[in-house]
């Protein structure tokens, strides 16, 4: 008589094959970690190569006479650096690779190009020495003071967008070092030496920014959809509006360039900014126009293939978006450094000052190397993690960014390019969700019968099924509440780190 029949056989063969399988999975769960720690430990390395690099450069450029404090202070630029490309970079990249119109490789070699040479090129011979006006220099006289402030603002917003990024949170390098350099200036001159309605319009553009972003991206995704997407002759319908669209980026991204890109070596008027937009809109529409023409001849009437017509466009403004980056962004790696060079060499505190060269190299090599090493965490987040993207979506997050800086630009308000983009991102997956789910609901039978019917069992299941197929969500909402709380801390958390850091440098280098 077996001891065991064969369902009693059948079940134990099961469990031990379960087991198996959640042993191996652990197993290349391990193997995983393993090399994630791995890679992590070489990327710190190399990153730690990079600033020794840093100090022994800065200090053979000054012929061997650089003070202690100017080594750090570069170090410490070089690591800010590092830290904008590893966290920020991601912005301009990020839709372009999660919608497959570029590998992640790709990705990186493009923004680290255009990163640099926006920097080098047009990062401009002059910087602010106090970012966005916060703090007026009448309430700092002391050089010593100023260095030591400066030193802990910059510091401290390395350390938070560090922080950031190691827990996968896209935050605005721009709001971090506002954050450092008004912590700085409390801590040395006290609350009276912020101006608090500089900080304010800039509390106001936390909201603004990201809802203007995600509004624009989600109209235009909206258009498309029922301008072309949804129409039953897809690849006539491309025809007709893909060149408009195709040349709207491009004059877009061309004013967007001259005023954001180019403004610290040539600022053009109104006019000539129209003028030149326009010319590039006539240009591209003629261009686009022939293309589409001629690649829609051998294209299914698909979805897919008509999106296929945004690659290049999307390329393009990835490229276009790391050029204008590096140009503005180096400025909150360097302007910091620039700011203490100055004093050190004159013994005096400007509002403005001059921009060696050895300075932005320093800027633009260390937002390339951040990039490379620490980028692609951030970089899947923003193209994968937070909705699906195809190059149609991430074609409307790219102009949606160009589009709301050109409007926060007119109207003065100190906008940040990350929180345009996230919010852009958050838009086109919420506009998504609202299109997917009101199409849902329209559906009159929502359990499907057969000729047999269904018990009241299946019947329920299937209601339930289509119940929760109805509202379905595009969006990961736990991507959403970190990154706006990330945000909303991003200021207080830099400032209070930085007052932090000026208490702890004074009190080392006070006179005994």
């Amino acid at each position: 008589m077996a001891l065991f029949s064969n369902k009693d056989q059948y079940s134990a063969s099961g469990f031990k094959s379960r087991a198996v399988d959640k042993d191996l999975k652990r197993i290349v769960q391990l193997e995983k970690a393993t090399q994630e720690v791995g890679s992590n430990i070489y990327n710190l390395g190399f990153g730690l190569i990079f600033l020794i690099g840093v100090w022994i450069f800065t200090y053979i450029y000054s012929g061997g006479e650089a003070s202690a404090i100017l080594v750090a202070a570069a170090v410490i630029g070089g690591y800010m650096a590092m830290n904008i490309g590893a966290n920020d970079v991601a912005n301009n990249v990020g839709p372009a690779v999660g919608s497959k119109a570029l590998t992640l490789m790709g990705a990186l070699v493009i923004a680290a190009i255009f990163e640099a040479a926006g920097a080098l090129l047009a990062g401009g011979e002059v910087v602010s020495t106090i970012s966005k006006g916060i703090i007026s220099t009448d309430s700092i006289t002391d050089v010593d003071v100023f260095v030591w402030a400066m030193m802990s603002a910059l510091l401290a917003a390395a350390l938070w967008v560090n922080l950031a990024t190691y827990i996968g949170a896209p935050v605005s390098t721009t709001h971090s070092i506002v954050g450092g350099v008004m912590g700085a200036g409390i801590a040395a001159a006290g609350f009276s030496a912020v101006n608090w309605p500089v900080m304010s319009a800039i509390a106001a553009s936390w909201v603004i920014s990201p809802l203007l972003g995600g509004v624009i991206a989600a109209l235009f995704l909206t258009f498309i959809k029922f301008a072309i997407l949804f129409k039953d002759d897809k690849l006539a319908a491309a025809r007709r509006w893909v060149p408009v669209l195709v040349a709207i980026l491009a004059g877009t991204f061309s004013a967007y360039v001259m005023l954001k890109g180019l403004k610290r070596i040539w600022k053009p008027d109104t006019a000539m900014v129209v003028l030149i937009a326009g010319g590039i809109f006539f240009v591209s529409y003629v261009w686009t126009r022939r293309r589409v023409a001629r690649a829609s001849q051998h294209m299914e009437n698909k979805r897919k293939s008509v999106a296929t017509l945004f690659t290049v466009p999307l390329i393009c403004s990835a490229a276009m978006l790391s050029f204008a980056h590096g140009s503005n962004d180096v400025a909150n790696a360097v302007g910091p450094l620039a700011a203490i060079v100055n004093a050190l060499g004159s013994g005096e505190i400007a509002t403005k000052a001059s921009l060696p060269i050895w300075v932005l190299i320093i800027g633009a090599v260390g937002i390339s190397v951040g990039l490379a090493l620490f980028g692609p965490k951030i970089i899947k987040l923003v193209g994968e993690k937070i909705t699906k993207l195809n190059q149609v979506r991430a074609f409307c997050v790219a102009l949606s960014a160009a589009i709301t800086v050109i409007i926060a630009s007119g109207m003065g308000l100190p906008v940040s390019s990350t929180h345009i983009a996230i919010g852009a991102v958050f838009g086109v997956g919420f506009i998504r969700e609202a299109i997917t789910n009101r199409t849902s609901s329209s559906t009159k039978t929502p359990v499907p019968m057969s000729a047999e019917g269904f018990s009241e069992v299946d019947e329920g299941k299937l209601f339930k099924k289509w119940k929760k197929q109805r509202k379905r969500k595009l969006v990961r909402r736990q991507h959403a509440f970190s990154i706006a709380a990330a945000w909303i801390i991003t200021v207080p958390a830099s400032a209070l780190l930085s007052g932090a850091l000026f208490f702890l440098l004074n009190y080392f280098n006070a006179p005994s």
